[in-house]
């Protein structure tokens, strides 16, 4: 597309369809190649996630069952959320904020293609906000935590929150599920067993 063609169909000009462009490319939204007759412009990753969270707040203003479902495998963690689930800075919170004393690990669920592109639509929903905190050896990062509902062959479980640190390694794939119980023995959950985990809001 060249930017007299974009700007034609914003209704402004080309100068202003360009730096329009130029935002988007300096905010990492999109990529673009130039080439004789115009440039190629494709969204990039973050491009697309920015999408999805506005087309899950658009659906959440107009439609009634705009619900977000993720479902996945269960599969094992590296065992650091027993740790940090347990620490007191963290603890003393989710009782305050979340009604529960959290069973100390997490529930690691891999998420399936479709629920992997719609895991940002998180973003649009209002979770509930776990502070930073710091001890004498080190500051501790803050998280949101999401209410949900965990359904699995054996039935479901709640109250269920999706955790989700500022700072994780985890990859778009994956969800953390923490609750006053442990969900494996609750629900009899075994690695790669199928779960459905339905996101409510705050």
């Amino acid at each position: 597309m060249s930017c007299a063609a974009l700007g034609d169909r914003l209704g402004a000009s080309s100068q202003t369809a360009s730096r329009r462009l130029q935002r988007l490319e300096s905010a990492d939204l999109i990529e673009r190649e130039v080439v004789a007759d115009g440039q190629w412009i494709a969204l990039t990753t973050a491009g697309k996630s920015r999408l999805r969270e506005e087309y899950a707040d658009y659906r959440r203003l107009f439609e009634d069952d705009a619900a977000l479902t993720l479902s996945g495998g269960v599969t094992a963690g590296a065992g650091e959320g027993r740790h940090y689930i347990s620490l007191p800075g963290y603890n003393r919170q989710f009782e305050a904020r979340l009604g529960y004393d959290p069973y100390p690990g997490t529930l690691n669920v891999e998420l399936d293609e479709e629920s992997t592109r719609n895991r940002s639509e998180l973003a649009a929903v209002e979770g509930v906000p776990i502070d930073e905190w710091e001890d004498e050896e080190r500051t501790y990062g803050s998280a949101t935590c999401y209410p949900a509902r965990l359904e699995a062959d054996a039935g479901g479980f709640e109250p269920v929150h999706v955790i989700v640190p500022d700072r994780t390694h985890h990859d778009e794939d994956k969800i953390e599920l923490i609750a006053p119980e442990m969900l494996r023995d609750e629900l009899g959950l075994a690695d790669g067993d199928e779960v459905v985990v339905e996101i409510e809001e705050a």
